[in-house]
């Protein structure tokens, strides 16, 4: 058995390269009895699972072949598709995960979860995510036409964008506490969304932080059982 866990993806058709890195990533790992695990951002925005369009086929495509070889698929929602849900997945048999999901792995406990609850310090930030994540809100919001919920995705994106302009580097990492109160109880903490791949040694711990896609090569974490459970922390190019 094969674990593969990346995130930060932001698929779009805006990126190309980024949507052909992923397709021969499932390629390359069709064969090897994987368990994909995708920790949020895999797309840049998603605005309802009724969205359709030809770029996004040919993923749906690559991900019902993936799964039909005996892969599985898992998928954790970020702060750019926190909308996706189960209904997108079940076209390829994958699953949905909560916000924060445990694995034990060869007698080793893994914490998986996007990243962004733990930037406690930017206080901006958590404030729009506990809104916006509302499941009322986004109910609602769900029953808007598409056009619309276009046009809210496009906002939200240039709002981020300007505002981290003004934020200081460090306010947008993670908080060291925040991390020491969730990492008590496992052996490793794995996230993105910092976009700033490492991996940190919290004394026997390890934190372990997935990098984002570029357009020739992203950061990938591989678990692989024949090798004694050995991680592989290594740059997929494409």
């Amino acid at each position: 058995m094969t674990y593969l866990f990346i995130s930060d993806l932001h698929l779009s058709p805006d990126h190309p390269r980024l949507v052909r890195g992923f397709l021969a990533l499932l390629d390359e790992y069709k064969n090897k009895n994987t368990q994909l695990y995708i920790l949020g951002d895999w797309f840049n925005a998603w605005i309802g699972d009724d969205y359709t369009a030809p770029w996004l086929d040919e993923i749906i495509t690559a991900l019902q072949s993936f799964s039909a070889a005996g892969n599985q698929i898992y998928f954790q929602v970020g702060n750019r598709d926190f909308a996706l849900g189960q209904k997108f997945l079940d076209q390829f048999n994958g699953t949905l995960l909560p916000d924060v999901y445990a694995i034990e792995i060869g007698q080793k406990k893994f914490r998986l979860e996007h990243g962004d609850a733990l930037c406690t310090d930017d206080v901006a930030y958590q404030r729009f995510r506990k809104v916006i994540r509302n499941p009322v809100l986004l109910g609602l919001i769900k029953r808007t036409p598409l056009s619309f919920r276009q046009k809210l995705a496009n906002g939200f994106r240039k709002k981020s964008s300007a505002t981290k302009q003004l934020k200081s580097y460090d306010i947008m990492d993670v908080n060291a506490q925040a991390v020491e109160s969730v990492i008590e109880h496992v052996d490793y903490l794995i996230h993105g969304h910092t976009h700033r791949p490492e991996i940190h040694q919290l004394q026997n711990k390890q934190r372990i932080v997935l990098g984002d896609w570029r357009e020739d090569s992203a950061w990938i974490l591989e678990l692989n059982e024949q090798e004694n459970y050995q991680l592989d922390f290594k740059q997929w190019t494409y």
